[in-house]
């Protein structure tokens, strides 16, 4: 009965508010879990909307994807805000916490793997960390053999008349997206003359405010992580700066941010 349902029943707080178990005796490991806990389920809301808007695109259906994808952005704020909290703890909080982690590490994430194949990050090599979880690792490679998001989108320019050769409108989905010169061309005639193809040009920009947001997560993350360990290897064996400066430098949509240099 609706009736009998309160605050603490629907949200089922009495387990959410049970999962937290520190180990370490630490003060700061409470900090620790609960923002990486919390990161999950902005993660999996991201996912909700971004498979979704995956399907709203796929069928030409342009204005609920919008509200999906600027919603996914404002998420990703939230992700992005958790840097500020857990960088209030220092090289010695951390100290107490780190020997209890064994090798879990934050790379080890399936939904943050997910988001990225979805966007079109994709790199079949990652699966390898997530292989000890096989029903893991199926979904990583079933989302490895369906067409991205931004594939998705460069298939509606294809459907929409724009001149997108067959080879690159359908490559192949389990490589990361090779930047077309015939895609740019696509994006610049729309911010050309956005009147004409206003439900496109708001979806150019739309993707641009995901990616723009997804970097700053990953910059964010950089920082806060040199700001606690420096250099030091992470708990999963990965020289964490190094690469996470290494991912920076990748776009998920280039040809977008490549066409403003070209109007």
């Amino acid at each position: 009965m609706a009736n009998d349902v309160t605050y603490s029943s629907y949200l089922d707080l009495d387990r959410l508010l049970a999962a937290q178990h520190p180990v370490s005796g630490a003060h700061d490991e409470l900090l620790f879990i609960i923002i990486h806990q919390a990161s999950e389920l902005w993660l999996k809301l991201c996912l909700h909307e971004l498979m979704a808007a995956r399907e709203a695109i796929i069928a030409d259906n342009l204005r609920p994807a919008f509200k999906m994808l600027a919603r996914v952005a404002r998420a990703q704020g939230q992700l992005i805000s958790s840097w500020d909290v857990l960088s209030t703890m220092t090289p010695h909080d951390y100290s107490q916490v780190r020997p209890h982690l064994g090798s879990s590490s934050g790379f080890q994430s399936a939904q943050y793997r997910l988001m990225e194949f979805i966007m079109g990050g994709r790199n079949p090599d990652m699966v390898t960390l997530h292989e000890a979880t096989p029903d893991i690792a199926a979904m990583l490679r079933a989302e490895l053999d369906r067409p991205s998001l931004y594939e998705e989108v460069v298939r509606l320019l294809e459907r929409r008349g724009f001149a997108i050769p067959a080879d690159v409108a359908h490559a192949g989905s389990r490589a990361p997206w090779q930047a077309s010169a015939e895609v740019e061309a696509a994006w610049a005639a729309i911010y050309l003359d956005p009147a004409a193809h206003w439900d496109l040009y708001e979806l150019a920009e739309k993707l641009v405010d995901l990616e723009y947001h997804f970097q700053r997560w990953r910059f964010g993350h950089l920082k806060t992580v040199e700001r606690i360990i420096g250099f030091k290897t992470g708990t999963g064996g990965t020289a964490v700066v190094p690469y996470l400066a290494k991912v920076l430098e990748q776009s998920f949509f280039p040809e977008l941010l490549s066409v403003r240099t070209a109007l």
